[in-house]
């Protein structure tokens, strides 16, 4: 980020298809077209790694593998690993994912494919699956073997596995490969159709001139192959389990706080390690995304922890993080910091502080700015050139949505701020932060096509019907056109 620039916001799942969810297909390619053709240079999307509990992109069990729901049959059809018959109609609605469904779909026709190649169809694609194998054997080898593991025992977490797979005594895991080879290399093989596919979407996007924008959770699942074969590098008992959990202390929203559950980290052993597995997980979500937003930035300078007893993060306390060791070292490996902090909620002058010693930009959020004073910082007029500007996230509402939601002097304050606002309430925040002097601005595709809540991503603290909104058709050239002439007016096209 070194010039003005804007982009759109939505996940791949949500993108148009007629396979009951978004994919790496060729869908996705014509929605990187539609952006180049309404001069965006970015399309910011969520975590791809592979959900867990409740479908979340934020809950996923591993925080380095790839997601296979969004491996595309298109792209296997065209890759001779399944033919045309193995793929059936979906049948289902169109703009919510049915993930249950999804999944058993998806399972079959990859089961198919993986059947296909071993069998020696698809030859040319035996060279690169052995190369991807071994460069990613790092994080690979654990995850495959862990998803393995898990299939035995639908619905028992590893902590209750019988104790040597637990404490991972070599024997043990050695068998379990042996048992579960053609399991584990079936998972190998997933993910390799997976950063395949996303390779060529991006090899796509950068000839477009699209970059991505990737999504990285401060934390990770305690369903992870990460804290089961790194459990040295969380706050874990004898079994497994977290000591602590990851939230937020009370506030003006929530009375209780907000308990999310999430192993937080043991940082004396990641700093003995240099780093090291966050420098590596970085890098892999940097083979995803050409730039990262790092979700609840506030944990680098310290996390709220919370007893693993208790029900509510009301018992919680501030412990300090060695957040500016950590990206020192990441950028001495990575040769900068590629990162967007995203510094919403209570920030302390410390977290500012840690953002601006290293450069990175905050997150401005226009939905944040109205009912208060002029000194909001979430007024356009309160911007800083360093700042990512957004009309909403997703997990707000979309701003459609949010202008019914709001009271009478909030909605008093809009209209004298941005004149004719009820009007257009999407299309005025658009333009406000398309105006404004950050140099990014990026707004939810659902704000571009002006839809309502019915269309809204996420409720934070709701457990049921969230991340499944997708879009039922692609985006009018009409939108793009109206996209490229606001972008071209403040100076932002790509």
């Amino acid at each position: 980020m070194n010039r003005r620039s804007s982009g759109i916001l939505l996940h791949v799942t949500s993108l148009p298809g007629p396979y009951g969810i978004g994919d790496l297909g060729p869908a996705a390619h014509a929605w990187v077209d539609w952006l180049a053709a309404g001069g965006q240079t970015w399309w910011q999307i969520l975590p791809l790694g592979p959900p867990g509990a409740g479908d979340s992109p934020y809950q996923c069990y591993s925080a380095f593998a790839g997601n296979p729901l969004v491996i595309s049959p298109e792209v296997l059809i065209r890759d001779g690993l399944v033919s045309r018959r193995d793929v059936p109609a979906y049948s289902g609605i169109k703009d919510r994912v049915d993930f249950d469904k999804v999944a058993a779909f998806k399972d079959r026709l990859l089961g198919r494919a993986f059947e296909k190649f071993r069998g020696g169809g698809a030859r040319k694609l035996a060279g690169p699956f052995q190369r991807f194998k071994v460069e990613e054997s790092d994080w690979l080898d654990d995850f495959a073997l862990f998803m393995a593991l898990r299939r035995l025992r639908p619905g028992v977490d590893w902590t209750q596995w019988p104790r040597e797979l637990l404490v991972r005594k070599a024997d043990a895991l050695r068998s379990a490969r042996e048992s579960l080879r053609e399991q584990i290399e079936r998972i190998r093989f997933e993910q390799f159709l997976f950063f395949r596919q996303l390779g060529q979407l991006r090899s796509h996007a950068a000839k477009r001139g699209v970059k991505l924008i990737g999504d990285l959770p401060m934390f990770v699942s305690p369903e992870s192959s990460d804290v089961w074969a790194n459990r040295h590098l969380f706050k874990l008992d004898l079994r497994g389990r977290p000591k602590v959990v990851a939230g937020v202390p009370p506030d003006y929203f929530s009375k209780d706080g907000q308990r999310w559950g999430n192993p937080l980290y043991n940082w004396p052993a990641h700093e003995r390690e240099r780093f090291d597995w966050w420098t590596r997980r970085i890098e892999a979500a940097l083979r995803q995304a050409d730039l990262l937003r790092l979700d609840h930035f506030r944990g680098l300078q310290a996390c709220w922890e919370v007893p693993a007893s208790s029900p509510t993060a009301r018992r919680g306390r501030w412990v300090r993080s060695p957040g500016a060791k950590l990206l020192k070292a990441v950028r001495r490996k990575l040769k900068g910091l590629p990162l967007i902090a995203e510094d919403l909620g209570l920030i302390t002058p410390d977290v500012e502080k840690l953002r601006d010693d290293f450069g990175l930009p905050g997150m401005r959020v226009l939905q944040f700015g109205f009912g208060g004073d002029a000194a909001n910082p979430h007024l356009a007029h309160n911007f800083l050139p360093r700042s990512v500007a957004y009309t909403g996230t997703h997990d707000n509402d979309t701003s459609a949505g949010w202008w019914r939601s709001l009271s009478k002097s909030q909605k008093r304050h809009a209209r004298r701020y941005v004149p004719g606002i009820e009007k257009d309430p999407a299309r005025s925040l658009i333009r406000l932060a398309w105006e404004s002097v950050a140099e990014l601005a990026i707004a939810p595709a659902q704000d571009v096509l002006g839809l309502g809540s019915e269309a809204r991503m996420n409720v934070p603290g709701s457990a049921n019907g969230n991340w499944n909104w997708r879009l039922r058709e692609a985006p009018s050239l009409k939108h793009a056109e109206e996209l490229r002439s606001l972008t071209e007016l403040y100076g932002r096209a790509g």
